[in-house]
């Protein structure tokens, strides 16, 4: 008979099975018969004249042990088989959506291997031969601290985003409640993630970016750029906040802080991140002008970034890094040799002087300006900037409006503030064919915190696949580059400081104490495929 589509040779037609049902039948006949043939009234079991004792199923007692000479005869179970049996070392790992492992008992276990990028599920045979598999869990679970400012992220999945958008009145409230009492019983929630605290706030100004932020300004209402008294009073309050968001940082109640002027931005940050055991405060960028005064008020600093790692006391006096400055005449000396020296005339001081300071005043406005200040000099800093008359614009669009403080916990006349989110589902086209796409916006200023939170939140959501573009505010880049010798050596101790309590969720404290290891760059791109992160900068 010809076979018909979709038919296994290895399948059994109920006919075949019936007829070896029977013949099975009258093969357990003969086994449990007399050898008279007399067993009309007698069950299997109560043969006593049998040669040899059977078993009904393994394990179980023999049929009529007492009439056994011999061992007895193991009937085979017809529906035992290794594939249904139980095995306590035969357990496995599974990750979760939310990335998770947790260990189950099975006899099939698929085990994804890499090959080129894709996922290969292919079986192995463990040491009892009986076929398994595992699975293998991600690659990467982490990317780099990154300390600079963002001022918009893109997210895109293929998984829709539309619930991060608008969150309903009951989430809200639970989120801003949990947020101010740093609660984080589970994974950090929407709401949660896009909160952040500033000083001053005006709602009809956008204060951040302040660097180049001129035509934000340009038409808007700044009533106190002619009113000194309002200055006055402005100055006042944010030189509380700035005192506060110290304390705070100091009792390590707040892990970091930002004050962005409209020349540069300051990160403040608690001992115990960033690889540093101090508070340690990074300005950028920095003019010789700003170096000179801090250099005035005692306040002892260095330039991480430049090639020797001289200190900038050192190289504002000495003529920056260039390791050529010779003496005032130094530099003619060969002129004597040639016996020419008094045809050539020799520059005054003035000119060695000018020749000197070219080479901090190349520094100005360049990431390799930046400066770092440690330990006791930070809270010096703190008096140095409340004090400082520069640093509030006398004229233009900014004029007497203080720097904006932002940081990622309640301080003392601070505003909450959340993150702008917009979901939009687009359709891309992927080779031959089109795909759903959903992609949501966050826009303002994204702290360090809150851009691992949100990732953090994503990766259970959008299980384990997404991707995020990252906008870096420029300034603010090169503070991801420590390579001082004291900060390295301080590395080793960092997880000695206690930073419960500062507001942050334990997995994003995990990641910002260690040294970033961006150098002068940032994030600009984040990929999660599977549940393993990459990452460009």
């Amino acid at each position: 008979m010809s076979q018909q589509a979709g038919y296994s040779p290895s399948f059994k037609r109920p006919a075949e099975i019936m007829r070896m049902r029977r013949k099975r039948a009258r093969s357990d006949a003969g086994v449990f018969s007399s050898p008279s043939g007399q067993d009309s009234t007698r069950s299997p079991g109560q043969s006593g004249s049998s040669p040899a004792c059977v078993r009904p199923f393994s394990p179980g007692p023999l049929f009529n042990p007492q009439n056994c000479s011999g061992g007895g005869i193991k009937r085979r179970n017809p529906f035992a088989n290794i594939e249904n049996t139980y095995s306590p070392k035969k357990k496995f790992v599974i990750h979760n959506d939310d990335g998770n492992a947790e260990a189950t008992n099975s006899d099939w276990i698929k085990r994804p291997t890499e090959k080129g990028g894709e996922t290969d599920m292919s079986t192995t045979t463990d040491f009892q031969g009986v076929l398994s598999f595992s699975a293998t869990p991600p690659i990467c679970t982490e990317y780099p601290a990154d300390w600079s400012l963002k001022t918009r992220l893109l997210f895109t999945s293929p998984l829709s985003l539309s619930w991060a958008e608008q969150p309903k009145a009951q989430e809200e409230a639970l989120g801003l409640s949990q947020h101010c009492r740093a609660q984080f019983t589970t994974l950090p929630h929407s709401l949660q993630s896009l909160v952040y605290w500033q000083h001053p706030s005006l709602p009809w100004l956008s204060l951040f970016p302040r660097i180049n932020a001129e035509r934000s300004f340009t038409g808007k209402s700044t009533p106190w750029a002619q009113d000194a008294s309002l200055q006055k009073s402005l100055m006042s309050e944010w030189s509380v906040s700035l005192s506060s968001l110290y304390s705070l940082l100091k009792a390590r109640l707040c892990p970091y802080f930002y004050l962005c002027s409209y020349q540069f931005t300051v990160l403040f940050r608690a001992a115990g991140l960033g690889g540093s055991t101090t508070i340690t405060a990074l300005i950028s960028p920095t003019t010789r002008g700003l170096r000179e005064a801090m250099k005035a008020e005692g306040i002892e600093f260095s330039l991480p970034l430049m090639k020797q790692g001289v200190d900038c006391q050192a190289a504002d006096e000495e003529g920056g890094c260039d390791d050529d400055d010779d003496d005032d005449d130094g530099g003619l000396s060969w002129l004597k040799e040639m016996g020419v020296q008094d045809k050539i005339k020799k520059p005054d001081s003035i000119s060695i002087q000018l020749r000197k300071e070219g080479h901090t005043v190349c520094l100005d406005h360049k990431p390799e300006s930046v400066v770092c200040v440690e330990g006791s000099h930070t809270f010096t800093l703190i008096n140095f900037l409340i004090n400082c008359k520069s640093l509030v614009a006398a004229a233009g669009s900014q004029a007497g409006l203080p720097p904006t403080l932002l940081a990622p916990v309640a301080f003392r006349g601070a505003a909450m503030h959340t993150l702008k989110a917009r979901s939009v589902n687009v359709k891309t086209q992927v080779g031959s064919v089109y795909q759903n796409i959903s992609s949501l916006e966050i826009t303002g200023p994204v702290l360090p915190s809150s851009l691992h939170a949100i990732t953090a939140l994503l990766r259970p959501s959008q299980k384990g696949n997404f991707s995020a573009t990252l906008y870096t505010h420029t300034p603010t880049a090169v503070m991801n580059d420590l390579s001082g010798d004291k900060l390295i050596q301080m590395q080793c101790t960092t997880s000695s400081v206690d930073l419960s309590g500062c507001g942050l969720h334990p997995a994003s404290i995990q990641q910002l104490q260690q040294p970033s290891s961006l150098g002068k760059s940032s994030l600009t791109h984040i990929n999660m495929n599977n549940y393993s992160y990459t990452w460009k900068n």
